[in-house]
């Protein structure tokens, strides 16, 4: 696979000067090569950028060591993280009995998190920032195919937060694109004119 072996580039360095955001995922580090490549990369946005960093979690059996986890939590200042993947982490960092909502905050508070997001599927989504918690609950819809779904979740929130809207809003966006999204067959459908910032 291409993610396997991700070299590090005066192109990509280029890049990485005019960054205003990048998503990272665990499944892409499972390589020497694209793991240090990501570092890399992190490590040469400039600082007055104000990057946001997100970490992606993508938890895949047998693709992820506690180190690389805690790296990775290390280097972003926004963790994007299902429920699932939430239970794993808490048995992994030794909190397994705390409920979902108090496992959020002890890691927005451990690793200095700008934001937490946390998506529960048909039970909803949070968004936890230091002293707020924005939640919206997941839209019924006929659902045509998920793939998709949670990149177009964390693209419309994070572009829509690049453009200076609240959290809450951009949390709105982003529960609402992913909606659509399911009701279309591909991961990357056309978007209607309503769901364009």
């Amino acid at each position: 696979m291409a993610w396997d072996n991700i070299p590090f580039t005066p192109a990509l360095e280029n890049l990485a000067k005019e960054t205003k955001a990048v998503c990272f995922g665990s499944l892409a580090q499972r390589n020497i090569v694209s793991r240090e490549t990501i570092t890399r990369f992190i490590d040469a946005i400039p600082e007055e950028n104000d990057p946001l960093i997100i970490f992606d979690i993508n938890l895949r059996q047998g693709f992820f060591t506690k180190e690389t986890i805690c790296e990775s939590m290390e280097s972003c200042n926004i963790l994007k993280i299902n429920d699932e993947e939430l239970v794993t982490i808490s048995r992994l960092f030794g909190y397994p009995g705390i409920d979902l909502q108090d496992k959020c905050w002890i890691l927005l508070g451990k690793y200095n998190l700008k934001m937490l997001i946390l998506t529960c599927g048909v039970n909803g989504s949070y968004v936890f920032t230091p002293g707020n918690v924005s939640f919206q609950p997941t839209p019924v819809v006929e659902v045509e195919d998920t793939v998709g779904a949670g990149d177009s979740f964390t693209a419309a929130f994070i572009s829509s937060i690049l453009k200076g809207k609240s959290v809450k809003k951009a949390h709105n966006r982003a529960v609402e694109t992913s909606a659509f999204v399911c009701t279309q067959a591909g991961a990357m459908p056309p978007l209607p004119a309503s769901l364009l910032l």
